[in-house]
C-alpha cells in the first residue's frame, strides 16, 4: 500500500496561540511516530495568524527533540525568502543532531502576501532563474568539501539530506525533473493542474545520483471520524479558513460549524469544490474508498497527508483512524 506521511501547519485553533500550536505539533509527530507514518513535514507561512510554523526549522528542531524515528522535514521552505547558504547551516544543523531523518522540501513562492515578502527579502526583484540557480547553489553546500574550498556550510556540507522539489504548476514538475530530484505536488490546495505536472515530471525525469526513478508525492486532505456526518462537521473548520483567507480575512482555525451551507455563497462553494477537490472526508468506510480511488488513480508513490481540525485529540483521531485502514489495506494487498 502506498506509504503516508504528514504534513504540519502547526494550526492555531481558535481560542489557543502559537505555543500551544507548536505543543500540539510535537505531540502529533510522537503520535504519527507510533502509528508508522513515515515522514513528519512542517511548511513555511508567514502573516498568517492561523499559522505557528513560519520559523521552519527552529520548529522542526522542537519536533525532532520530542521523536526518535520520524522523517522530519520541510514542505517547504520557501527558497526566494533566504539565502542558500543559511538553509544549508539551518538543516545542516538539524541533520547533525538527528542524522538520516532530515527531508528538504523547496519551493519558490513567497509563503506569504506581498507586504510580508517585502519585509523578510527587502525587494521583490528576481528573475525566472533564480530559483533554479538557487536550488543547485544549497545542494552544492551539502557536497563533501573540496581542498582549499573557500564557502562552507557547517554544520552542512557533507550530510546526506535529501532534497525535494515541490509545487503547485508544472513549473517545478520539470525543474525536479531535470535535477533528477523527488516532486511533491500541493494538490491539497491546488490540485488544477495534478496530472499535467506528475506526467511532465515523469516523463522528463533524468536520473541522478540521488534519485534513479522519479518518486511523486502528492498533499491531500483527510478528516477522518467514526461517522460520515461527524468528519464533515470537523472539515468545516478548513472550509472557513479557506473561505477567510481567500477573503483577505486571514485568522486562527476556526471552530466547526453545523450550518455550513447557509455560510457559502455560489462563489464561495465553487471555490471550495475546486482547492479542496482532493479532499476524503468521512467515517471508516468512506475514508477507505476515497484512500483507494486516489491511489489508484493518481498512481503517486506517496501520499502526504494533512487534517486542520480545530480539536487537536480530535485530530490525533482522525490520523489514528487512518493509520488503522492503511494497515489494513496493507495486509490485504
Amino acid at each position: 500500500m502506498i506509504p503516508l506521511s504528514i504534513l504540519d501547519l502547526s494550526p492555531i485553533p481558535e481560542g489557543s496561540d502559537a505555543g500551544q500550536a507548536l505543543r500540539n505539533s510535537a505531540d502529533l509527530a510522537r503520535h504519527a511516530e507510533g502509528l508508522g507514518y513515515g515522514r513528519f513535514w512542517m511548511a513555511e507561512h508567514h502573516n498568517m495568524p492561523g499559522i505557528a510554523s513560519a520559523a521552519t526549522a527552529v520548529a522542526l528542531a522542537h519536533v525532532a527533540a520530542a521523536t526518535s524515528t520520524i522523517r522530519i522535514g520541510a514542505g517547504g521552505i520557501m527558497l526566494p525568502n533566504h539565502a542558500p547558504l543559511m538553509v544549508a547551516e539551518q538543516f545542516g544543523t538539524l541533520a547533525a543532531l538527528h542524522p538520516g531523518r532530515v527531508d528538504l522540501g523547496l519551493g519558490r513562492a513567497p509563503g506569504s502576501d506581498q507586504r510580508a515578502a517585502m519585509a523578510i527579502r527587502r525587494n521583490l526583484a528576481g528573475e525566472v532563474d533564480d530559483f533554479p540557480r538557487d536550488v543547485m547553489e544549497l545542494m552544492a553546500y551539502f557536497e563533501p568539501a573540496q581542498p582549499g574550498q573557500a564557502l562552507r556550510a557547517v554544520p552542512g556540507e557533507g550530510l546526506d539530506i535529501p532534497v525535494w522539489i515541490l509545487g503547485s504548476s508544472t513549473y517545478g514538475a520539470q525543474l525536479a525533473a531535470a535535477l533528477g530530484l523527488p516532486y511533491a505536488f500541493a494538490s491539497h490546495f491546488a490540485p488544477e493542474q495534478m496530472r499535467q505536472a506528475m506526467a511532465i515530471y515523469r516523463e522528463r525525469f533524468k536520473p541522478a545520483a540521488r534519485l534513479a526513478k522519479p518518486h511523486v508525492m502528492l498533499g491531500v486532505n483527510i478528516v477522518a471520524a467514526p461517522t460520515d456526518a461527524e468528519a464533515r462537521f470537523l472539515f468545516t473548520s478548513l472550509q472557513q479558513s479557506f473561505l477567510n483567507l481567500r477573503r483577505g480575512r486571514p485568522g486562527k482555525l476556526p471552530r466547526p460549524v453545523e450550518d455550513m451551507a447557509s455560510r457559502i455563497d455560489p462563489h464561495g462553494q465553487a471555490m471550495l469544490d475546486h482547492a479542496l477537490a482532493c479532499a476524503i472526508v468521512g467515517g471508516p468506510e468512506t475514508v477507505r474508498r476515497g484512500l483507494q480511488a486516489f491511489a489508484a488513480e493518481t498512481g503517486a508513490d506517496e501520499l502526504m497527508v494533512t487534517a486542520a481540525i480545530h480539536d487537536h485529540e480530535l485530530r490525533k483521531r482522525s490520523y489514528a483512524i487512518l493509520a488503522g485502514l492503511h494497515q489494513e489495506l496493507a495486509a490485504a494487498a
